[in-house]
């Protein structure tokens, strides 16, 4: 699997995750976005940077809904429900904002 992104392919593994996470811009997370039909919002490059510091940052770590819904509520200023980021990433915001960040695909369950 792969994509095309400004005469670039880019290898996607199975689950639709980069191969490579060093092939990651902002064009190709536009590009992955646009498969799942999503336009993105400042909301959603929140969630997209937090993701990648957290797996860049911290050893690797991919966080669980719960612990993206509070670093959002400390970003945003108020309080953010599952319902709000399933809004922005509707196939799952640690799964579906993780391949649009470029990282790796998440095998574990929801986020609690």
């Amino acid at each position: 699997m792969s994509i095309e992104v400004n005469g670039n392919t880019i290898e996607l593994d199975g689950n639709g995750n980069l191969v490579n996470t060093a092939d990651w811009n902002e064009d190709v997370a536009k590009a992955l976005a646009a498969e799942d039909s999503i336009e993105l919002t400042q909301a959603h490059w929140d969630v997209i940077k937090y993701l990648r510091e957290e797996y860049f940052d911290c050893n690797g770590s991919q966080p669980m809904e719960r612990a993206i819904n509070k670093a959002m509520g400390d970003r945003w200023g108020k309080k953010v429900s599952s319902k709000d980021l399933y809004n922005l990433f509707p196939m799952a915001p640690s799964k579906q904002g993780n391949r649009i960040a470029g990282l790796p695909h998440v095998n574990r369950k929801g986020g609690y």
